[in-house]
């Protein structure tokens, strides 16, 4: 079994999807009933003794400039790139920081710190399974070893969400691969998990972390954060 040591929390983007909520207020910090998601986020990690955190930031980064006082431990990475670079420029910017990790968005809420657990077995992702269908990533896993991995959706597989651990042969291998696609391949539009997924599928041999859909909710845009917190509903109307 691998342990957790650090955790890297991806904070930087724009949430265009959120706006106008999002404006003034980075998405990670948009309270959902009068609490912030990154602070359920943070709250799992610290009840699984996961303390050693890194937050990269971008977008309203003067916002986030409180936590590493509320959070000791807590340190933030500007990714000076988020305006023109997708996601793999975040990563990126805290590749030092790979081997022995736990790599997750900032923008959700986690119901159950459980699937925060520091121990696994394989380097991974958190998963649901999905009987119905989904258009989100679908993995396909046999023996224990993820397979295949969809990018369109489908049915029956377990979908991939934004929580990933990485032991520390892994994140090493992932650090160099990130090195190549970004600096000299200049291959800076996709996200961070194409580069295992799509890019060097055959360098790793990936496992899940089975959840439940109750467990988690990431919020994807306006529409959804309604739903849940209905004192938003003025942003909605006004559009």
């Amino acid at each position: 079994m691998h342990k957790v040591k650090r955790a890297i929390i991806m904070a930087a983007g724009i949430g265009k999807r959120m706006q106008p909520v999002s404006l003034h207020t980075p998405k990670p910090l948009i309270k959902v009933n009068g609490v912030r998601m990154i602070d359920t986020v943070i709250s799992g990690l610290h009840q699984n003794g996961i303390t050693e955190i890194y937050i990269v930031v971008g977008y309203l980064k003067e916002a986030f400039a409180e936590l590493p006082k509320q959070y000791p431990g807590v340190v933030l990475i500007e990714n000076m790139l988020y305006e023109t670079c997708n996601n793999i420029s975040s990563l990126y910017a805290a590749r030092e920081h790979l081997e022995d990790v736990i790599i997750l968005d900032g923008d959700q809420i986690i119901y159950n710190p459980t699937i925060l657990t520091p121990e696994f077995e394989r380097s991974g992702y958190n998963c649901v399974w999905c009987e119905g269908k989904t258009d989100e990533w679908l993995l396909t896993v046999e023996n224990g070893v993820v397979t295949h991995c969809g990018r369109n959706g489908g049915e029956h597989g377990w979908q991939l969400f934004s929580i990933s651990r990485w032991n520390k042969e892994d994140g090493a291998k992932l650090k160099r691969h990130l090195e190549i696609e970004f600096e000299e391949k200049k291959n800076r539009q996709i996200y961070w998990d194409d580069v295992a997924m799509f890019c060097y599928p055959d360098e790793y041999k990936l496992g899940i972390h089975p959840m439940e859909y109750r467990d988690i909710i990431e919020i994807d845009n306006l529409s959804e954060l309604v739903a849940l917190d209905p004192s938003y509903k003025n942003y909605l109307e006004n559009q």
